[in-house]
This record gives C-alpha cells, structure tokens and sequence, in this order.
C-alpha cells in the first residue's frame, strides 16, 4: 500500500474550502482521461457514492469509492473531517480531508492510502509520488482563487 499526505493554506474561508474539496465532479475536470460520476442523489453525505472513471472507452478503469464520515466545518467544528473508502476492483484504499479554520482561511490536508491490483509493493514509493503529483495539482486547482487556476 502507498500512503501520501498533502497539505495546503488557502485564503478561502473553511466553509469555501469544504465546498470545493468535497464537490466530487470537480475532482474529474482537469485530470487527464478521468470524468467523476456521483452515483447517488445529493445532498453529499455518509453514504454518498461516487466513481472516477479514468481512460479511453473499453480501456480503463473505474474507481468507486463511499463517504463514511462527513463532518463539516462550522460554527460548532472548527475542523470539518470527510473520510472516503476505495472499494473498487482495481483500486482500493481510503482517503481522509480535513479543512480547518486557520485565521482568515483554511488548512486543508488530504490523506491517502492506494492499493492497486497487480502492482507490487516495491512500486509504493513511485505510486505516492504519482499520488502527490496528481492530487496535489488538483487541490491546488480546486482551492484556487477564480481566475487564478494554476496551469
């Protein structure tokens, strides 16, 4: 298993930076080859289901995963915590968001563990540096100020 951890400041109040890191088909629109479907009727929460389909037509793979904790940053949780699990065929694992109210903005951090069939594990390393390059570039996309998106 690969585990990488990312953590970001943003000037955007907690509530924003919840709504944006938990906006699942935002997640799917700048990654190459990859669309994200919401699988069950909004509003997000425990038990919401969704799935990134990442390739070409046939050729490709879908990663479902589930909301089982879905505590939002408010008034009385200064820290807002989502946990995913990954339970598809081909990747499984978890991920855990945490945005914090941190002054006049928000700390978010992003944990996750990949487990990817057919992968061995000498290969974890490079899967948590494909895991930070990927996710990092799309958080900092998601938390980015309007008309500000990095390239």
């Amino acid at each position: 298993m690969s585990v990488f951890r990312l953590r970001r400041h943003t000037g955007l109040p907690a509530a924003e930076a919840w709504r944006r890191v938990t906006d699942w088909p935002a997640h799917g629109a700048d990654v190459p080859l990859t669309r994200v479907a919401v699988l069950t009727p909004g509003p997000s929460g425990v038990g919401t289901r969704f799935s990134a389909r990442t390739g070409v037509g046939r050729l490709g793979f879908d990663d479902p995963m589930r909301v089982v904790r879905w505590e939002p940053p408010g008034a009385d949780r200064p820290v807002g915590v989502c946990r995913l699990e990954k339970y598809g065929r081909v990747v499984r694992g978890w991920a855990e968001i945490t945005v914090a109210s941190d002054g006049p903005g928000a700390r978010v951090e992003w944990v996750e563990e990949l487990r990817v069939l057919g992968v061995p594990r000498v290969c974890d390393p490079l899967l948590s540096w494909a895991g930070r390059r990927v996710f990092g570039r799309e958080l900092d996309r998601l938390l980015a100020p309007p008309g500000r998106r990095p390239a």
